[in-house]
């Protein structure tokens, strides 16, 4: 590790050891407002339907671009922060999330909201993967790595469930543009605080960066999660506008792969994936998401349309879950070590399963202790999943290559959250549609029309009214519930399969601490340059000057010299 000699002064002005914890605060602050702004609209889309009278289309564009155009763009910019520093990636995508806050907030109509949600989406993509790949360089050792880890992954949480709850306050005392006019301060603050107070990182910089490399990453993954949030919205197999841009999207990103292998200086080193704790990591990251969203979107319809629960009501019956996430975040350092990597994630997926299990219980009556156990279990169980899956991605992956792994660990995230609406969406549609299409006594256009939803259902039921209104009802319910029993041993399924996979994880923490880690003799300069923090750009070149004989960016890849980059402090587990 390489540094130049001026960013200690502003770590320094933090004071002494703490300044990494203020480096934390500052990076989780900045995730808090990126995911709640992934939320917090939803709860204003009958205020903008009402003012800017969008049609379907753009309405539904106005909800769906700031999170496709931010997971089409993670590895874009994950990657490029690697090269031209993260700490400037990062203070970039400030200023454009504070900017398109500002013309969202004043958008005059629904063209201009989307494009201005698109913008939000660019300045996402460039925060998500930058905090996660500075947090990685300012906490080398692996012990701290898990702490300030596990308060990431609950700051997270905090944010996206926080959304709905301040995005409802917020319309209801003023207009729907405050839910991002009050990014706009607080963007202000945290640039202010980031200009001065965050440390300069990157990895290796050898060779052009591979820009036509990049491109094929944002489009293919803008393909792939446009065709799966088709899928989930209920659009057929065969139907073109989902499968089209499907098939496109993974075609572009198995070029890209392509690419990558090819290239003596990759964006992503693909080699990655062929160890097995940061293939699996990603992979139980996608499971972990793709359960948690699914399940996330049915209970809400059941809360509300089942229990007849108010928005508010559903927000205060889903708090245990979040409080149950930032508790397993709390303690995650702590069960990490006790536990290690495998048991940590295993144990994790099968709790959560035995929280979606417990949800089986419930049917058309209200029963709050019960769903409030299985909250408070699912949500501990996920977080500590998701928890354990990180910190060992991170932890595998080169200290030199911590902005294209952040990256691919944000868009396993979104991915999963796709697929867990498109999957799980179409389980509750195949198992609830059917017999309210065909209820006995209901005209036929009626019947067809509530079997697309049970929200449908009830406005069609009013209609009737009498009999068939009542028959329709009773059905839709006893239909939705079904469906969500079904929906949620499917769920169960999928995470004890993500139990299994956790069994290719490590068994322990390897090098938690510095002490467990010896250091080799090393030269004075050498030493000076891996601790002196006086530097503005840390530059994390891994095993390279750590291997005798070796130049950095020639770094090879055999056991041997993975043991003695272990040796060399990058905080990386010797696995």
């Amino acid at each position: 590790m390489s540094v130049t000699p001026t960013a200690g002064a502003r770590l320094r002005s933090v004071g002494g050891g703490a300044n990494r914890w203020v480096v934390l605060f500052v990076l989780c602050v900045s995730l808090v407002l990126v995911a709640l702004d992934a939320t917090v609209l939803h709860v204003a889309v009958p205020a903008v339907t009402e003012d800017l009278r969008p049609s379907g289309v753009e309405l539904l564009w106005i909800v769906d671009a700031y999170p496709l155009v931010c997971a089409a763009l993670l590895i874009l910019f994950g990657t490029l922060g690697d090269r031209v520093g993260r700490r400037r990636v990062l203070l970039i995508g400030y200023g454009i999330f504070g900017l398109a806050s500002a013309i969202a907030a004043f958008a005059p109509s629904p063209e201009v909201l989307i494009g201005a949600r698109a913008l939000l989406g660019v300045g996402g993509a460039m925060i998500m993967p930058a905090t996660l790949s500075i947090l990685r360089a300012v906490f080398p050792d692996r012990r701290e790595r898990a702490t300030a880890i596990g308060i990431w992954t609950a700051t997270a949480a905090v944010g996206a469930a926080a959304g709905p709850v301040l995005g409802g306050f917020l319309v209801e005392n003023f207009w729907w543009g405050s839910v991002f006019l009050i990014n706009i301060p607080l963007m202000a603050l945290i640039l202010l605080a980031g200009r001065r107070l965050l440390p300069e990182s990157r990895g290796g910089a050898d060779g052009p960066w591979d820009v036509l490399g990049a491109l094929m990453a944002a489009a293919g993954m803008l393909g792939v999660v446009l065709g799966v949030k088709r899928l989930g919205a209920g659009a057929g197999l065969l139907d073109v506008t989902a499968v089209g841009p499907l098939l496109f999207g993974g075609a572009l990103l198995a070029l890209f792969v392509g690419r990558q292998k090819r290239r003596e200086h990759p964006l992503i080193d693909m080699r990655m994936f062929a160890r097995a704790a940061f293939s699996t990591s990603v992979g139980c990251i996608v499971l972990g998401m793709l359960a948690l969203v699914g399940l996330e979107l049915i209970a809400v319809q059941y809360l509300q349309l089942i229990l007849g629960l108010s928005p508010l009501e559903t927000g205060l019956r889903l708090l245990p879950l979040t409080f149950a996430a930032m508790a397993a975040g709390a303690t995650g350092s702590y069960s990490l070590k006790r536990l290690g990597p495998r048991r940590m994630v295993g144990w994790g997926f099968v709790l959560t399963a035995g929280a979606v299990l417990l949800l089986t219980v419930m049917g058309q009556h209200d029963r709050p202790w019960l769903l409030t156990a299985a909250f408070v279990l699912l949500g501990f169980g996920l977080q500590t999943t998701l928890f354990g899956a990180y910190e060992s991605m991170l932890s595998e992956a080169p200290a030199e290559q911590a902005g294209g792994a952040a990256a691919i660990g944000e868009t396993s995230y979104q991915l999963g959250a796709g697929m867990g609406i498109a999957l799980l969406g179409s389980v509750m549609n195949a198992a609830y549609a059917p017999a309210v299409a065909s209820a006995t006594g209901v005209p036929g256009a009626a019947s067809s029309a509530a079997s697309h939803s049970l929200g449908e259902a009830y406005q069609v039921a009013d209609r009737l009214g009498g009999h068939a209104g009542e028959v329709l009802r009773s059905t839709a319910r006893h239909s939705f519930v079904h469906g969500l029993h079904l929906t949620l041993l499917v769920s169960a399924g999928l995470l004890l399969l993500g139990a299994l996979a956790a069994m290719r994880l490590p068994r322990k923490m390897e090098c938690a601490t510095a002490e467990k880690c010896p250091q080799p003799r090393r030269s004075d300069a050498t030493a000076q340059a891996d601790h002196d923090v006086d530097g503005t750009a840390i530059r994390e070149t891994g095993a390279g000057s750590a291997v005798a004989g070796v130049p950095a960016g020639r770094r090879p890849h055999l056991p041997e010299a993975h043991a003695a980059a272990e040796a060399a402090g990058t905080g990386r587990a010797a696995h």
